[in-house]
């Protein structure tokens, strides 16, 4: 099983990248600091913090199938929000 800090890491990397991939949309469409890229970025740190603090719970039974969940989730969640910002770009 990846140790915690890959899991953290993954996750601060995968969320990371959907906030950039914002910014860089938004410089492109000459769309600064727009409204739909801010509801984007501020679900990225929902998600952010909602899975940082799944990871850091401590009384878990089987912690090697909470910890598969958690990168499901990650996987779910950030496909959703590469989604939302694909259909920006178009």
């Amino acid at each position: 099983m990846a140790s915690i800090r890959d899991l953290k890491k993954d996750v601060n990397f995968v969320l990371g990248d959907i906030i950039e991939a914002v910014y860089i949309w938004e410089a492109g469409s000459n769309n600064k600091n727009s409204e739909e890229g801010s509801v984007i970025i501020d679900r990225a740190i929902s998600v952010f913090d909602e899975l940082m603090s799944q990871i850091h719970q401590k009384e878990v039974t089987d912690r090697k199938s909470h910890f598969k969940d958690i990168r499901t989730q990650l996987e779910n969640k950030a496909t959703e929000l590469v989604e939302e910002l694909n259909k920006l770009a178009d």
